[in-house]
């Protein structure tokens, strides 16, 4: 990588150089046997360049001379880009956090040994009750990844980390009455799942969502689950972004240091929560813990390089990369809704619990209104029935606003998660 950033600076004012090695592989069994096992290992270099105030933009997975198929890749491009004053890359910094993200034991264990676990969660699932039809989608996969960054301006920094993931959707059905209930967890290492456990998790539920009928339309007190609540937080974390504040699609825009949402929550962004944590960001800034909502009192956007100098701030850390294919942008690394201090479901006797939403794809990230399809319970005097077939409608910004209680079952789907969130005034239209 030193040797293409050295070339590429001869070139052109400024430079950066991103190098990414991911090893990846994926096991799927069925009716207790490994039915599937798939590799792919994605090896290359991306280039930005600037020149004149003109950035440019290439990539390649070639091993034969990188450097000098990027550098006529950027050449190519650099006489048809507008020029940008804004456009810059990250200073030199110091002081990255100590990741500890690499699983080296969990790297060595045997590929028996982990597809034997695979087949455990799996018969677990399609033991548990005669009323389970099938087990599909269970799959472990095993992520090795590894990333470098150095740019013309002195960031030079490397890191790795592995990620386990677990997955698996169960089928149960009861007479014509069939239903599903998928789900997956993630850990850095290998044994912070209890991949059986989790096989029994998906195998309750499931059962316990057969027989699900419409609840009357009504407005509800009751509680979002993470998986749930993570969703909303996903649609609210748009929000946060700098980028939005420059472009005005921001709800948020000018209130920083007032009451945006309930009193009592907290919210974080930090580049070492989640399965997408790492040291660094997309362009080599250290990872930091950005506290973006302290007492339900909005504290700050979230900026990259680029929107910070656009709009006179500093980065926090908050560019993201997809791969090779895309040059970073701003964005969420791992939000997340602070604990509470106490298990809020299950003592939950009247109400409702959202476990899954539906279609939140459809939200308006910059209003914040939506209106998906969502299941979950009923519970009166205790008892708890399932149901489905019914519209969940709102603002995220009305809903964080409106959290009574965060439990303490803190769990991330992707870049976003969050506890058990109990709220007041959820609109339901169902029967």
């Amino acid at each position: 990588m030193k040797d293409i950033l050295d070339r590429a600076a001869a070139y052109f004012d400024h430079a950066e150089v991103f190098y990414l090695n991911e090893k990846g592989r994926k096991i799927e069994a069925r009716d207790g046997e490994i039915c599937a096992v798939e590799f792919k290992e994605e090896e290359g270099y991306a280039l930005r360049v600037i020149k004149g105030a003109r950035p440019a933009f290439a990539y390649t997975y070639d091993r034969v001379d990188p450097a000098g198929k990027l550098i006529a890749n950027v050449e190519a491009l650099l006489p048809v880009m507008e020029k940008d004053e804004d456009s810059v890359f990250a200073p030199a910094c110091e002081g990255y956090p100590d990741s500890r993200l690499y699983d080296a034991a969990g790297m060595a264990v045997g590929d028996d040994e982990k597809r034997s676990m695979l087949i455990a969660m799996e018969k677990t699932i399609r033991e548990h009750d005669g009323r389970i039809r099938a087990v599909r989608n269970c799959e472990f996969h095993e992520v090795e990844l590894e990333a470098a960054l150095g740019n013309s301006n002195g960031v030079l920094v490397e890191g790795r980390k592995t990620l386990f993931v677990w997955s698996a959707m169960a089928v149960a059905g009861q007479g014509d009455d069939e239903v599903s209930w998928y789900d997956w967890r993630w850990s850095d290492d290998l044994t912070g799942i209890d991949s059986t456990r989790m096989g029994l998790d998906i195998a309750e539920k499931v059962i316990s969502m057969l027989s699900a009928e419409q609840i009357p339309t009504g407005t509800y007190e009751g509680i979002l689950t993470p998986r749930a609540a993570s969703d909303l937080l996903g649609i609210l974390s748009e929000s946060f972004l700098a980028e939005n504040l420059y472009k005005d699609k921001t709800q948020l825009k000018g209130r920083e240091g007032t009451r945006c949402f309930a009193k009592g929550l907290r919210m974080v962004d930090s580049g070492m929560a989640g399965p997408d944590a790492f040291a660094f960001d997309g362009e080599g800034v250290p990872s930091f813990e950005n506290v973006v909502v302290d007492d339900g009192v909005f504290q700050t956007f979230l900026y990259d390089t680029y929107f910070a100098r656009k709009l006179g701030r500093a980065s926090t850390g908050s560019s993201v990369r997809s791969g090779l294919k895309s040059p970073p942008r701003c964005g969420a690394r791992g939000m997340y809704v602070g604990k509470g201090v106490r298990d809020i479901l299950a003592p939950m006797t009247n109400g409702i619990v959202i476990e899954d939403l539906m279609g939140t794809h459809t939200a308006n990230t910059v209003t914040g209104d939506f209106s998906v399809g969502c299941l979950g319970y009923i519970c009166k005097n205790g008892e708890r029935k399932p149901f489905q077939g019914v519209m969940f409608s709102g603002n995220v910004f009305d809903i964080f606003k409106s959290v009574g209680e965060t439990g303490t079952d803190l769990t991330f789907y992707g870049p976003v998660g969050s506890p058990s969130i109990y709220v007041e005034g959820l609109k339901i239209s169902g029967t």
